[in-house]
């Protein structure tokens, strides 16, 4: 088995890292808004505190130079990328699909699916494949004042996986499962959330803890 902490949505509050930590998690995934409309730079010293294996996406409130923040950091950038970790594949997509707010980190709906198929055609199916991206899929975890604003996109690929990895709308923390893919949105780290996920040895073995420290 593997425990996996995901966090998303820290947006520069890093104080609860350690209370985190002492989840004793195998890896971390961060699902982006480490920042929040930057600075870049404290992302390092953050990442710096997780003394095992962290894989981060950013989200649409860090700017874009946030891209090579996460390359010189300890984590492992997944941006428009995919990595195999034993009986896991991941793969990560930054950044959101519009908003009315131009944040910094936004793609139109043709790249969200341009630089998913781009990053999983280089992809083996595994025992855990996983989706590690900011926005929801359109119609999950996604209601904002009675309206869906997640990715059409992401709806459209997340069939392809077991486990989808998300964040970006604060209020809709939950998990969900859809057609066979559950989908986890573990609510924003900067008020002390975070899901304790558990892989186990065969395919569809997983639970979700969703936790406030």
């Amino acid at each position: 088995m593997m425990k996996v902490l995901l966090l998303s949505d820290l947006h520069g509050q890093y104080g609860r890292m350690g209370s985190f930590l002492e989840l004793d998690p195998d890896l971390v995934l961060i699902s982006g808004d480490l920042t929040d409309m930057g600075p870049c730079e404290p992302v390092i010293q953050l990442i710096d505190e997780i003394n095992v294996p962290c894989f981060a996406i950013p989200g649409n409130c860090d700017p874009k130079e946030i891209l090579q923040t996460l390359e010189e950091s300890g984590a492992v950038s997944l941006h428009g990328a995919s990595i195999d970790i034993g009986k896991i594949t991941i793969v990560g997509i930054g950044g959101s699909n519009p908003t009315p707010f131009k944040t910094p980190f936004e793609l139109e709906e043709e790249e969200i699916d341009s630089i998913l198929k781009d990053a999983e055609g280089r992809v083996r199916q595994n025992v855990h494949n996983i989706l590690l991206c900011h926005a929801p899929p359109y119609g999950t975890l996604d209601d904002v004042g009675g309206n869906n604003v997640g990715s059409q996109s992401l709806k459209e690929h997340m069939k392809k996986y077991d486990l989808v990895c998300c964040g970006h709308i604060h209020d809709q923390s939950g998990v969900k499962e859809v057609e066979g893919t559950i989908v986890v949105n573990p609510g924003p780290a900067s008020e002390g959330r975070c899901a304790l996920i558990t892989l186990g040895e065969e395919p569809k073995e997983i639970r979700v803890e969703l936790l406030k420290l």
